[in-house]
């Protein structure tokens, strides 16, 4: 008979900032119907209040100054509040202030200023706040529902314009049918282990690997099916086909957005599902996990193809889609890394390491691509950065500062994930995953130096509209990336007590 939970089993205060940000927002849903069409940037700072008031409550829990709750576990378990949830919920919340910042006036600019814009973008971040903390699969889906519709309509948030409702279509269609492939390998783990609990899992696995063939070969395909789904989200090769085109029809703003939001939300489940629940599950005693190979195999051929791809892009925006699908390929060897004893957590480390940098550089990136691009979404080719550094030399910079991070040179913060990320794969004996991702970033400095050279070196006009949002927004990401590569301690240090509940 069904067992009504306790307070103390809900332990509803362990989800303080996920649940803070999920009721500012549907107070803001309603908010929004009051405001004037003409003043609808009230919604945008509505909206940064609430991401304000979730992410002191984070930084506050990852901060140890105060740890809300009883425990490590919510909703009878199928919430779990670790250091790791904190720091997806930083990364997060972190990414969603610059989105708000980056749209502000993209939107007015463009005739697309609809208050459910900062609506939709707020239930995505607590998608990706709810993937970081999952501790069923049944979380697991719908918190990725949760991160993808709202993504799905965002992208066609530029109607009538074709491309925007191009992409928008595009997304949707792949994204239902990747989310059929995770549904499968849910019901498949289920069928397997009797449970959606990544903490039974966890334990049932033990009498899995014992002697039970048929289970065996349910996990495995239940795990494989699941990467599907989520390595759709990451835009893992071979599932990436939709990224080039989506990025490059959807808004700027959203993408500037997307692309780092859904990578923190579907590489937090991946290390839920696989470093958490599964990082035992071997075939032959004192063999990795099973899934590894999988893993390592999918990174490689992610690195390789998103660099080589990206080599003759002369779009900025497709040519940033296939650097976010080779960026995926790097921190994929984290993710496989953990599937080697005892290195769950570091592999977790370096995960939230990578995605910090990741954050400040990418949308900063885009930031800039949105101050060269025309209201009507042109001017967005690699040749429109000519000339950029004469006419706006702090841009220049900031960009100059991003491609070198995104290359991976050193005092950039993306050096400092790059590092993490190899240093994980050395860890697990992954040597050759690791010489290929030395190789693909050497390879990747000559289309984001391209960008650089063009900017500095090349005659143009270089013209930019940067407002004052747009431009504190590049500004903070610029810092962020500078000094987390300066200062790389800031963020070891937040990783360093970075545990996942039970699979570390």
């Amino acid at each position: 008979m069904f067992e009504v939970p306790s307070l103390s089993d809900l332990n509803i205060a362990a989800t303080l900032p996920v649940m803070s940000l999920v009721l500012g927002t549907c107070i803001l849903l309603l908010a929004d119907l009051f405001v004037p069409q003409e003043r609808k940037q009230l919604t945008a700072w509505l909206a940064v209040a609430g991401l304000g008031v979730s992410l002191a409550l984070s930084l506050l829990s990852l901060g140890d100054v105060t740890r809300f709750g009883d425990g490590d576990e919510a909703f009878a378990g199928m919430f779990v509040a670790d250091t790791f949830t904190d720091a997806v919920n930083v990364i997060a919340l972190v990414t969603a202030l610059l989105g708000v910042m980056v749209a502000y006036n993209y939107l007015e600019r463009t005739g697309t200023q609809r208050g459910e814009y900062y609506v939709l973008l707020l239930f995505t971040t607590a998608g990706v706040m709810f993937m970081g903390a999952a501790g069923d699969l049944v979380v697991v889906f719908v918190a990725l529902e949760l991160l993808s519709i709202p993504l799905y309509i965002l992208s066609g948030f530029r109607r009538p314009q074709e491309a925007s409702e191009e992409s928008a279509m595009k997304y949707f269609l792949l994204g239902a049918f990747a989310s059929g492939f995770l549904v499968y390998g849910i019901a498949l783990i289920y069928g397997a282990t009797g449970t959606t609990g990544l903490h039974d899992i966890w334990i049932a696995v033990d009498d899995i690997v014992a002697g039970d063939a048929t289970s065996q070969y349910l996990l495995l395909i239940g795990a494989g099916l699941m990467l599907v789904g989520l390595g759709f989200k990451v835009a893992a090769v071979p599932f990436h086909m939709w990224t080039p085109d989506v990025y490059q029809g959807a808004p700027t703003s959203v993408v500037a957005y997307m692309s780092v939001a859904a990578k923190v939300g579907g590489f937090a489940a991946l290390l839920r599902v696989l470093a958490a629940g599964m990082p035992h599950f071997v075939l032959d005693a004192g063999a990795p996990a099973a899934w590894q190979d999988t893993v390592w195999l999918v990174a490689v051929l992610t690195m390789l193809l998103g660099n080589l791809v990206a080599i003759v892009q002369n779009d900025l925006k497709r040519l940033l889609a296939y650097s976010s699908i080779a960026h995926a390929g790097y921190v994929l060897l984290a993710v496989a890394a953990a599937g080697s004893a005892g290195l769950a957590d570091e592999s977790a480390q370096a995960v939230v390491i990578y995605m910090m940098a990741y954050a400040f550089t990418n949308v900063g990136a885009f930031s800039v691509v949105i101050a060269v691009e025309k209201d009507d979404a042109s001017n967005t080719g690699v040749t429109s950065m000519r000339g950029l550094a004469r006419s706006q030399p702090w841009l220049a910079a900031a960009m100059a500062l991003f491609m070198l991070s995104l290359t991976g040179i050193p005092l950039t913060a993306g050096f400092v994930g790059k590092w993490f990320v190899f240093k994980a794969a050395i860890s697990a004996d992954l040597f050759f995953a690791v010489v290929v991702g030395a190789v693909t970033s050497l390879i990747s400095a000559y289309y984001y130096l391209r960008i650089v050279w063009y900017m500095y070196f090349e005659e143009g006009d270089g013209e930019a509209v940067i407002p004052w949002p747009l431009a504190a927004a590049i500004s903070i990401a610029a810092v962020g990336t500078l000094f987390l590569g300066v200062m790389p301690y800031l963020l070891t240090d937040m990783a360093r007590e970075i545990t996942l509940a039970f699979g570390g």
